[in-house]
């Protein structure tokens, strides 16, 4: 098989991957499951797609199609070649604004198709909580719906037409056809004439029709993807008097890339409402109240009607992006249902939702109603999106699994259905999460299960068992939306009949014969607790670690991440995480990717160190360290701090590169050069020089290098005449951190920055401390860099306090404080790092708090009118204080601010310096901030706080940046002393 492969490999456009690393990454997707694939391919043309099928074919293998692998239901994991079109088959192919229509291949995400649409006036209506990385292949591919499926339905109401190879190779198109079209498909002699003969065959069979009306899911229920779609089907005009038009693609919506390899699909578009809209968050002392109250919702035709219960609302407390986002919740609800109204203007809106909450109030139902509305709106959707990943946010082995998530029933019965289904649970000693689409009878139900353990396994199983017969009792569907895959497969003879089962068999084989596409999935799967990600009842094994994991260890904190997917968005979707995807679009460079990776080798590997090994070290490769997804991960995985540990854990093992000591030791190299600062810079200037010193460290010759000054900050500060101050005029004393990077590179910005905040009455420090070792956790030498957090606790421990805090000019070095060294310290330290971390304080933190408490005032400032272009650092992004920045430079009354909607700026500390990084460091830059630095404004005014992102400014556009505490020391008032 390998000789074949290679051959195969040798005939693509594309890629084909058959290495071990590769093959693990594509084992897994967002559900329980694991198997290794034979390979994974990344066609590049349809011809690509065609010679896969034939290969498939020839050889007795299968071919797993797949898009951004966001499947809850094991649909994308199999032992054959996973195919994956997300990387090259995202083209918009065309748009037809009259007819309302576009063509798109399967790769396009929902969301970015939306963008697109935009300014045509149009949209594409069915919106996943994951649309920012959703592709429409695997929307058709589960027949996906979303939040606002009461209006927009599923994805099969808006398919017009699909383009496809069947399983021999041919291509098809489906569409609607009429009566006589229909008739003269079911004569043709090759396997798409087969097709159209063997449904007629099927479908006129009057019994047939009988059975399949009458076991299916209601009809009245829109959220139905059990089996193959021939409950729609029946209903169409060949079957049907009076029915829609035969199409195959309602088959196609929801079979899971089973029956054929989709290469393009034409999409019915909606027109964008002109209408404003509310949410109208109704909070609840219990579930049952709220599926009451969503009755009373839906009478008064909303959009929208979603459910959150306590649970999950509780896990977005510890997650710091959705911790923002709680501005509406009030106390500790048990449930919150978000209804959304339109109406013409405002007022219209709070007339409804008045009638609303005045129902509700009379059924005593609900306790607190408040109204959202504008920009306001996002921050609640972003907080309902992020309930898949949320859920993975605790610790230990116990976490709400998929196994019954995607139940539907007609709404009418969802209370008793939930009442029943509760106490199903509580037999089991069970509690559910309660989430979703309470508007169309659909919640994700999610038990609390450990699949590490036996006893686990075996409930995965009974549970999902128990609770298909109660969704057969409703005659619900056991798949709203997430669609069968193997996790449900198993029950549809149950939920369906046998003689239905065996008509949907029959339509697999017809179509699929060798059983080239996706096996195992929808018909014929395996038993739904076989290939877990998890052996149960392996032993837990000790690994040791440098950080400290809170109540997890290490392996607990990497398998936090349960595959959502959150990191395959694209920079056109804005956050910072992952910006070496946004730049690759690789799946081996995402954060999802090197938690996989992690976890195979923390899990299985025979070693004692198990972090030594090459493959970790190739995926961990392009992670820039930005804690991007510390914040936007709703999982919480800090990929940075996995990496330092991994990286400590390698090193141990096979030693330190030079480059690496050379970078983690900056300070002391710095602190080298700052003795002869005239020799150094002129080197590094030098072309011949400066390239070959670059060639020996092994950095990229195209960089610039920076510069030493001939002063320290710490010596000016010395020699530097402070003003004296009487202890009635000092309004606070702060300790400044002098880094490294402040120290020796950004000596003016050091200087600004004391001065800044000694004219504005403050009495400013410098003690003697160790540098902040950030160089050395980037590098994974944490045990040298715990060193110096332990100095530096101990020297701040007895000095910082809300009132004599600790300031610092460059994020990555000061909120070392509040990040590693928490987890990093000795023991005994603990405590007293925890007291200090919450007041170490990026300066612009610190003077908007004390603008906000009246002792900075926009008076100190002069009326000199600036436009300033704002680009946060990635550090600050992880703590949410990038708003701090945004809001001290807006003191100065004449201050403009725009924040510039960048992620990393691709420099991340030494990587984009390191000569096989530069590319991909510059790639990253140019995906927005260089375009927008480029496009400003001849006066505008670019402002970053990190000395790597001025830097990567500088070298990606020769344009410079400034640190704020420059803008603002410059535009004080000369009555300061300025």
């Amino acid at each position: 098989m390998e000789e074949l492969l290679l051959h195969l490999k040798g005939s693509l456009v594309g890629d084909l991957f058959t290495d071990h690393t590769m093959r693990i990454l594509y084992a897994t997707d967002a559900s329980a499951y694991r198997e290794i694939p034979l390979a994974v391919a990344i066609p590049q043309t349809e011809e690509d797609i065609q010679k896969l099928i034939f290969f498939a074919q020839e050889n007795k293998i299968s071919l797993i199609p797949r898009t951004a692998g966001t499947s809850l239901a094991g649909q994308v994991v199999g032992s054959g070649i996973v195919v994956d079109v997300s990387k090259y088959f995202t083209k918009i192919l065309e748009v037809n604004k009259v007819d309302k229509w576009v063509r798109v291949q399967p790769g396009v995400i929902r969301d970015e198709l939306n963008l697109f649409l935009k300014p045509y006036g149009l949209f594409f209506g069915p919106e996943t909580s994951t649309a920012n990385r959703a592709m429409i292949g695997g929307m058709v591919g589960n027949n996906s719906c979303g939040s606002n499926s009461l209006i927009y339905k599923s994805t099969r109401e808006h398919v017009l037409e699909i383009e496809a190879f069947l399983s021999d190779g041919s291509k098809v198109l489906f569409k609607d056809l009429s009566f006589e079209e229909f008739t003269e498909k079911c004569t043709g002699t090759t396997l798409e004439g087969r097709l159209y003969a063997q449904i007629r065959s099927i479908l006129s069979d009057y019994q047939n029709q009988e059975r399949i009306r009458s076991e299916f899911p209601k009809p009245s229920i829109e959220r139905r993807n059990t089996g193959y779609a021939i409950d729609v089907l029946v209903n169409t005009d060949p079957f049907t008097a009076g029915g829609g038009a035969f199409n195959f693609s309602k088959l196609i919506c929801g079979s899971e890339g089973t029956l054929a390899f989709i290469t393009s699909v034409k999409l019915h578009l909606n027109k964008i409402s002109p209408y404003p809209s509310g949410l109208l968050c109704v909070h609840f002392y219990s579930i049952e109240d709220a599926l009451q109250a969503n009755l009373i919702a839906l009478k008064y035709k909303p959009l929208v009607s979603e459910l959150m219960d306590n649970y999950i609302l509780s896990c977005t407390k510890s997650n710091l992006e959705q911790a923002h986002n709680r501005f509406f919740v009030k106390g500790d609800p048990a449930a919150i249902l978000i209804v959304e109204y339109d109406g013409m203007d405002e007022q219209e809106i709070r007339r409804k939702v008045a009638e609303v909450e005045a129902h509700m109030r009379r059924e005593e139902l609900g306790y607190y109603f408040p109204l959202i509305l504008e920009a306001e709106k996002k921050k609640v959707w972003d907080l309902r999106k992020a309930g898949l990943g949320l859920l993975s946010n605790t610790p230990g082995d116990e976490k709400p699994v998929a196994v019954i998530e995607d139940t539907a029933v007609d709404v009418e019965d969802l209370p008793e259905y939930i009442a029943e289904f509760n106490q199903i649970l509580l037999q089991y000693n069970l509690y559910s999460v309660h989430y979703a689409h309470a508007a169309t009878g659909e919640l994700h139900l999610r038990p609390l299960l450990n699949l590490k353990t036996s006893a686990g396994n075996r409930l995965f199983k009974e549970i999902a068992f128990e609770i298909a017969k109660l969704v057969k009792k409703y005659r619900g569907s056991l798949s709203g939306e997430h669609g069968d895959g193997r996790l449900r497969g198993e029950f549809i003879a149950y939920m369906v009949g046998e003689q239905n089962y065996q008509l949907l068999k029959q339509i697999k084989h017809t179509w699929d014969p060798y059983g080239v596409f996706n096996p195992g999935k929808i018909v014929d799967t395996p038993a739904m607790n076989s290939f877990l990600r998890y052996t149960p009842d392996r032993p837990n094994r000790t690994i040791k670690t440098a950080f400290r994991y809170g109540e997890q260890h290490v392996l607990q904190h990497a398998e936090q991440c349960n595959g959502s997917g959150d990191c395959r968005k694209s920079h056109l979707s804005g956050g910072t995480m992952c910006p070496s995807y946004m730049a690759t679009r690789n799946e081996k460079d995402t954060t999802r990717a090197r938690a996989n990776i992690l976890r195979e080798f923390l899990t299985h590997s025979p070693k004692e160190n198990p972090f030594d090994h090459p493959e970790i070290k190739e995926v961990m490769d392009l992670c820039l360290s930005c804690k991007g997804c510390k914040t936007e991960c709703p999982s919480s995985v800090d990929m940075a701090k996995l990496k330092a540990e991994f990286l400590q854990a390698y090193h141990d093992a096979n030693g330190i590169p030079i480059r690496t000591r050379l970078i983690g030791w900056v300070d002391k190299i710095t602190q080298l050069a700052y003795y002869m600062p005239t020799v150094y810079n002129w080197s590094i200037q030098n072309r011949l020089v400066g390239g070959l010193i670059k060639r020996m460290v092994g950095f990229s010759e195209k960089r610039n290098l920076p510069l030493v000054a001939r002063v320290s900050l710490r010596k000016w500060f010395e020699l530097y005449d402070k003003p004296v101050h009487n202890i009635s005029q000092v309004k606070k004393t702060v300790y400044f951190f002098c880094d490294e990077f402040t120290n020796y590179n950004d000596v003016e910005i050091g200087k600004k920055a004391v001065m800044l905040l000694e004219k504005l009455g403050y009495e400013v420090l410098m003690i003697d401390h160790a540098f902040s070792g950030r160089a050395l956790i980037s590098k994974g030498m944490l045990r040298a860099a715990k060193k110096l957090a332990n100095r530096n606790v101990e020297v701040f421990a007895s000095r910082v306090t809300s009132e004599t805090p600790l300031i610092g000019v460059e994020p990555s070095a000061i909120l070392s404080f509040r990040d590693e060294y928490v987890d990093l310290v000795d023991e005994h330290l603990l405590t007293d790092a925890e007291k200090i971390a919450p007041h170490a304080m990026i300066i612009e933190e610190f003077l908007w708090k004390e603008f906000e408490k009246g002792n900075i005032s926009s008076e100190d400032f002069n009326m000199s009118q600036k436009t300033l272009l704002l680009h946060a650092h990635c550090q600050q992004k992880a703590w949410k204080l990038q708003h701090f920045t945004e809001k001290v430079l807006s003191i100065p009354e004449k201050f403009s601010v725009k924040s510039i909607a960048s992620g990393c700026c691709g420099m991340a500390g030494s990587f984009g310096y390191e000569k096989e990084h530069f590319e991909i460091s510059m790639q990253i830059g140019g995906l927005v901030l260089f375009p927008t630095v480029s496009n400003k404004e001849q006066n505008d005014v670019l402002v970053a706080s990190g000395t790597s992102c001025r830097h990567q400014i500088k070298d990606g556009t020769s344009e410079r940046a400034y640190h704020p505490v420059e803008i603002l020391y410059d535009a004080l008032n000369e009555k300061e002393g300025a």
